[in-house]
C-alpha cells in the first residue's frame, strides 16, 4: 500500500512543481505588458487574455498538490479534540460522503464541458481569440488529480499516517517542547 501512496503522491508532486513554474511565465508576461503599456505607450492586445487563461490553468491544476501538502482550508475546531481513531473515522467518512462524490461530479461534468467546447471550437471574446477547450480540459485533468490524491489521503488514514501527526511535531518544534 505504501508504494501506491508514494506513486499517487508523486504524480501530484511532479505536476505541482511543473505547474508552479508557470507563475514565473505569467509574471513575466504581465511585466512585459506593463512596460509596453506605460513605458513605451504600446500596449499588447494579447497579454491580458493569455495571462488570465494561464492563471486559471495554474490555479485549477494545483488542487491535488495543495491537498497532498494539506494546504486547503480546513475547519477542525471540533475534530481536533477527538481521539486519533475517531478523528480518522470522521476524516474517512468525509472523503467518502463529500469528497469523492464531488470529485466524481467535477470529473464527469468537466469532461462534458471540455468535449463540448472542443466540438464547438469555442474561443475567448477578447482582442485575441484563444481556444477555450485546453483550459476546460485542464479542469478534467485537475479533477483526476484531486481524485487520485483523495485516494492517497484515505489510504494514509487507513494505515495510520495522518496529517495531524506531522502538524503536532511541527508545533512542538516551534514552541520549544
Amino acid at each position: 500500500m505504501q508504494s501506491v501512496i508514494r506513486a499517487l503522491d508523486a504524480i501530484n508532486e511532479v505536476v505541482g512543481r511543473i505547474v508552479a513554474c508557470l507563475s514565473i511565465v505569467f509574471a513575466a508576461i504581465i511585466l512585459y505588458d506593463v512596460v509596453m503599456r506605460y513605458a513605451l505607450n504600446s500596449p499588447t492586445r494579447w497579454a491580458f487574455d493569455v495571462t488570465t487563461q494561464m492563471y486559471a490553468f495554474y490555479f485549477v491544476m494545483l488542487g491535488g498538490y495543495a491537498l497532498k501538502h494539506q494546504s486547503h482550508v480546513r475547519v477542525d475546531l471540533v475534530t481536533e479534540t477527538f481521539s486519533d481513531g475517531f478523528r480518522r473515522i470522521v476524516e474517512i467518512a468525509g472523503y467518502v460522503i463529500f469528497y469523492f462524490p464531488f470529485t466524481y461530479v467535477f470529473l464527469t461534468r468537466s469532461w462534458e464541458f471540455a468535449a463540448r467546447s472542443y466540438a464547438q471550437g469555442e474561443t475567448t471574446y477578447g482582442a485575441v481569440q484563444l481556444p477555450v477547450y485546453p483550459l476546460k480540459m485542464a479542469m478534467t485533468v485537475a479533477a483526476g488529480l484531486l481524485l487520485i490524491q483523495g485516494i492517497s489521503e484515505v489510504l494514509k488514514l487507513l494505515i495510520g499516517e495522518y496529517y495531524w501527526k506531522d502538524a503536532e511535531l511541527v508545533e512542538e518544534t516551534h514552541h520549544g517542547s
